[in-house]
């Protein structure tokens, strides 16, 4: 493999892939429309479903239940709609598999220098209210539940939209840079709409945390399963320190 197949300039798609061109397709609208509809509903909408509440009293498993189910089915969708990708991919990182293990504890590393370094411009830690669910989740419910949901369904994907549309497919039409400022800005701000007013302390973590999956996904020629690698190592290494720590400190 040559290194242009690992690492294509500008973050364009390797050439060498001619049949994979890179543009948006109806199973693309159909993922991307699911994921954005139902994202507005869980975040500004109050949804009662009919006989949930009779059937799961308990509100965190209830909330549980309805984001497997919203991931789950945007999963399957995102994998219709990237499936030649995410084989593409996969079979590009195995050609190096010493370096592409080697890269997502990395990835995490980065991640977590990034954050620090936000909390050093930022002057303050402040936890966002969607980290507050994941930690209560984490501490209240089995991690055979958890994984599944935090780990592999969610960070794939986000991995699908943040990176893989926003960057791969929409820079044929627009400034590639710009898709990358968009894709970090856009990953970051889900995280808190509809729970909490907009703010830099809080917004940090998840713009260190997208900005450097930007940067791997764009270094090695926009591979998303680069991304989605460092990005589900990340999540589950936040769910063995959630685990791992006394609730009584995570509080503090």
């Amino acid at each position: 493999m040559t290194a242009n197949e690992y690492r294509a300039p500008s973050g364009r798609p390797p050439a060498q892939i001619p049949w994979l061109a890179y543009r948006f397709t109806r199973s693309d609208a159909v993922a991307a429309g699911y994921y954005v509809l139902f994202l507005l509903l869980l975040s500004f909408v109050p949804i009662d479903i009919p006989g949930l509440s009779a059937l799961i009293p308990d509100p965190l498993v209830a909330a549980y239940v309805i984001n497997l189910a919203f991931y789950a089915v945007g999963g399957v969708l995102a994998l219709i709609a990237a499936r030649a990708y995410v084989a593409r991919e996969a079979r590009i990182l195995a050609t190096r598999p010493v370096l592409s293990a080697a890269l997502i504890p990395i990835g995490v590393i980065l991640t977590i220098i990034a954050s620090m370094v936000g909390l050093i411009i930022t002057g303050e830690a402040e936890t966002a209210v969607n980290q507050e669910a994941v930690q209560g989740l984490v501490t209240e419910m089995s991690p055979w539940l958890v994984v599944p949901l935090v780990v592999v369904l969610a960070p794939f994907v986000e991995e699908y939209i943040f990176r893989h549309l926003l960057i791969g497919k929409l820079s044929r039409y627009w400034n590639t840079w710009a898709c990358c400022i968009l894709s970090v800005l856009l990953f970051a701000s889900i995280h808190i709409v509809g729970k909490e007013s907009l703010s830099l302390p809080v917004l940090m973590p998840y713009l260190a945390t997208g900005a450097v999956l930007v940067g791997m996904y764009v270094w090695a020629g926009n591979n998303f399963m680069l991304s989605y690698g460092v990005h589900a190592a990340k999540n589950l290494l936040s769910v063995v320190i959630i685990y791992a720590v006394p609730p009584e400190l995570l509080q503090q």
